[in-house]
């Protein structure tokens, strides 16, 4: 794997966010080759089969988490192998969107919390809850959109996953809840990426009750983006993901930096941050390419290369 600040694809594109999500991508594509290197076990304990699954066709990377025996809980291995599997050539001019889906019925059920006992020790469990927080915001950190496809229970750090998404879809029977209260441990961690997605008194009744909500009333709080029948929860979400390909890689990932940028930005920030990256997105060669199919009544045909039309 070439380092991504390297590739004129992703490093233009990040260049227009300099800051610390640029380093925290970076660093983590550095953690990420050391795990090859160090051989970190990410195999289920209850046999060979991975815990997480990789797939990758016509542009769109498929991880699949793969541990329905323990319910897919984030487990520290878990955690890596997922890590893993988003950055594993992630720098790839291929590469134009990420699906997360689940084996079995439940999405996630949160952290393992069998490595949660005191018999762990606080230097596990700060590891645990780091692994998880870089993969949370690596998530949004990488230029590719993120898609959630969740046929299921999302419980905890599992619904925070949901959470940290660009985009979820949701089956009619999924349920989304952060039950940690109920086990004597809040959903701290969780609530950040849930906080940033519901009504702030959703969220808190979700977190002090732990009592479930369903796919539509998390669609009406905007914490998933579409409800579907089961039996269509694929082909809608392969239809968002083709759509997504559709369009020039390097202008999506400049409009997902900024869109990230922009929103943790006071409201005039936000509009001097969006105003300089939309003459950015114009110089591009594919923002002009855009803008000239759209004249001559013509579909555009995309570069798909952060190469600049005009200074």
């Amino acid at each position: 794997m070439t380092d991504v600040i390297d590739r004129p694809v992703c490093g233009s594109v990040v260049k227009c966010s300099r800051n610390m999500a640029l380093c925290r991508f970076v660093r983590l594509l550095q953690v990420s080759r050391t795990t090859l290197v160090t051989g970190t076990r990410l195999y289920s304990q209850t046999g060979p089969e991975p815990l997480t699954v990789k797939q990758q066709n016509n542009g769109i990377r498929r991880i699949i988490l793969n541990n329905p025996k323990k319910r897919n809980a984030l487990s520290l291995s878990m955690l890596e192998s997922l890590r893993e599997n988003i950055l594993s050539d992630i720098d790839r001019d291929d590469l134009r969107v990420i699906i997360i889906s689940a084996k079995g019925p439940v999405f996630s059920s949160g952290h393992d919390l069998k490595e949660l006992t005191s018999a762990q020790g606080r230097q596990y469990h700060t590891q645990v809850f780091q692994t998880c927080a870089e993969v949370m915001t690596l998530i949004q950190d990488i230029p590719v959109p993120v898609i959630a496809m969740v046929n299921g229970v999302a419980t905890a750090a599992g619904c925070q996953l949901v959470a940290s998404c660009d985009i979820a879809v949701a089956t009619e029977k999924s349920t989304f809840a952060t039950p940690g209260v109920n086990v004597g441990l809040f959903c701290s961690t969780p609530a950040v990426a849930i906080g940033r997605a519901v009504p702030r008194k959703v969220a808190m009744e979700m977190l002090f009750t732990g009592t479930p909500i369903s796919a539509h009333d998390a669609l009406l709080h905007g914490l998933i983006s579409k409800v579907v029948p089961e039996e269509r929860l694929e082909e809608e979400t392969l239809s968002i993901a083709q759509r997504v390909c559709e369009a020039s890689g390097p202008v999506v990932a400049l409009g997902k930096a900024t869109f990230h940028r922009q929103m943790a930005q006071g409201r005039d920030a936000a509009y001097a941050t969006a105003s300089k990256v939309m003459v950015d997105n114009l110089a591009l060669r594919d923002g002009q390419e855009g803008i000239r199919a759209f004249i001559e009544k013509r579909k555009p045909v995309w570069s798909h290369k952060a190469e600049k039309a005009h200074e």
